[in-house]
Order: C-alpha cells, then sequence, then structure tokens
C-alpha cells in the first residue's frame, strides 16, 4: 500500500509496534478472521492522537481493537489499519479509592488491583473478558453490576482528535450502550471510584464470581461471550433455549450446549459459519416468540 512505508516511520518515531499484513484471528478471541493491512499497538494516548490524525488526513480506512473479545472480524479481513489498545496501553494506578486505567489494561486486571489495594465495587465484574475501555465502551456488566456503577470519568479522543475529558453523567450510560458509539470518541482511559474494604472478602468474592461463570459459561471454547444483546422483557439465552436451539450448529459454529447465549468455535469456525447461525437463530427466536434479538459484538468492517 502506497502508504505503508509512512505510517511505517510514523510508528517508529512515535515507539508503536506495527505488524504488516496481520492476521486478526490471533488477536480476536473468536480465533477467526483474515488480514487486516497493519496491526499498530497504541502506546500511548499522544500517539493515538498523532496517528489517528495521519490515518484521517489521508482518508485511510482503519479499526480499532482492545483485546479483542467483542469482536467479530470477518473471514476476508479487514482494508485498513487496525489500532490496538492493548498491553502496550495498560497502566492502572490507584490513589486513594480512586482507581485510573489506561484504555488497554485488562478489566480482570483492574479487579485484582482493586482486591490487592482493598478497595471494593468490581468484584461481580472480574472474569469480563477484555479491556477496561472497551467494558466502558459497552457499559459492561454482571451478576447485577456494571460500569455505570463505579465509572467518575474517561479520557478520550474527540473527532478532531483533540484528548478530552468527559464526566459520567454525559456518557448516557445505559445496557451495553454508551455515548463513545455514537459521538466517535475513542476512550483513552477511565477513572473509577471505588471504596474501602476487606481484601478477603473482596478475594472470596471474585472467587465466587469466576466459579459461576465456569460453571454456566463455555469458556474452554473459543467465542466473543454473550452473543446476544438482552431483548427489554426477556433474555437472549432463555429465548433460544426455550427455542429448542442449544447444539445448533453451521459449519464450526455452535450454539453452546452449556450456556444458549454464548456461540462457540468447536475449532475450525469461520466468521460466516458464526454469522449464518445468528442469523438462523434469530430467525427462529422472531418467529416464535416475536422477540428480535440483536448482535452484541461489533462487527470489524
Amino acid at each position: 500500500m502506497s502508504y505503508m512505508n509512512e505510517l511505517t516511520e510514523l510508528c517508529g518515531r512515535l515507539g508503536c509496534r506495527i505488524t504488516p499484513e496481520c492476521s486478526l484471528s490471533e488477536y480476536i478471541t473468536f480465533k477467526f478472521g483474515g488480514p487486516c493491512r497493519a496491526l499498530v499497538s497504541i502506546n500511548s494516548a499522544q500517539s493515538a492522537a498523532e496517528l489517528l490524525k495521519y490515518l484521517r488526513s489521508e482518508g485511510i480506512k482503519y479499526g480499532i481493537i482492545g483485546r479483542g473479545s467483542n469482536i467479530i472480524a470477518l473471514d476476508e479481513g479487514f482494508d485498513g489499519v487496525v489500532l490496538m489498545f492493548g498491553g502496550d496501553f495498560a497502566k492502572i494506578e490507584t490513589e486513594g479509592t480512586i482507581l485510573k486505567c489506561e484504555a488497554g489494561a485488562l478489566l480482570a486486571a483492574a479487579c485484582v488491583n482493586a482486591q490487592q489495594n482493598s478497595l471494593t465495587g468490581m468484584e461481580n465484574l472480574f472474569g469480563i473478558p477484555g479491556t477496561v475501555g472497551g467494558a466502558l465502551y459497552m457499559n459492561a456488566g454482571a451478576y447485577g453490576s456494571e460500569m455505570a456503577d463505579i465509572v467518575v470519568s474517561a479520557e478520550y479522543l474527540d473527532e478532531n482528535c483533540n484528548i478530552r475529558t468527559i464526566d459520567k453523567d454525559e456518557m448516557q450510560l445505559s445496557y451495553r450502550h454508551s455515548i463513545f458509539s455514537e459521538n466517535k470518541g475513542i476512550i483513552l482511559s477511565v477513572t473509577m471510584q471505588l471504596a474501602e474494604g476487606s481484601g478477603d472478602e473482596i478475594s472470596a468474592a471474585m472467587r465466587e464470581c469466576m466459579g459461576k461463570r465456569s460453571s454456566k459459561q463455555p469458556l474452554d471454547y473459543p467465542s466473543a461471550g454473550s452473543i446476544f444483546k438482552r431483548p427489554e422483557g426477556s433474555y437472549a439465552s432463555l429465548l433460544v433455549e426455550q427455542c429448542g436451539l442449544k447444539g445448533m450448529t453451521c459449519g464450526g459454529a455452535m450454539v453452546s450446549e452449556k450456556h444458549s447465549g454464548f456461540v462457540i468455535n468447536k475449532g475450525y469456525a469461520t466468521c460466516s459459519d458464526v454469522l449464518e447461525l445468528c442469523d438462523k437463530v434469530k430467525a427462529i427466536v422472531k418467529e416464535k416468540t416475536g422477540y428480535a434479538l440483536e448482535l452484541e459484538p461489533v462487527i470489524l468492517k
């Protein structure tokens, strides 16, 4: 590609790792997907701003991923540059009862950090895969808790690549939704307000939470987590199970027999397999129950 030399030079100046023609299957938890033109690992807010300015000014298509846990990558890949907010941009800082995390920090690592500092409020989020930035983007939650309960503010890149701060009351947080999905803002860091607690009690609650996940969810297979959003008035997994769709397959994709809210990769699934299976499930659920299911993961396209 004509821009690759310039992009490589820019990444070198910024100290960001760049991998040309990178297979996305290595970077998403579903473990499938074709190549992108280049994958760039973000290492700072300033690097993210400069890279976004360059890509936008040159009209280069780009996508954003964290640790790939809520992403579906197409079989043909992504005809552009993927910016990864991952391990190179994952600092976690604690000051009193405040926890500040760079966007690429694993949510699980933030939970562990909180426990180590005897801070309570994140126990039910332990075990949710992905990054803190991704968790805020979709207002992730489990077992009655969600990011909206603890977030105070966030730093993000606006449409003009300026670094801005936004308070919680401006984030429009609701079920699996935030303003960032609408204003094209790219989350850089998240600040959370926790409370003082007992490290031992927090640890016990985290173990209990992880035990629930292990017993109920198909964690031994690649997936994107819950495949459908919860429809108002019911639960996706309940509807799928009521329709007798547990174990339904398309190629290497299967509705989990352990948890009907998951579609898993049996080891050889393609993106086409997963999307075809999801379309069939949605059609059957709609026909039999009247509920319209919506995909929860983001399709990178």
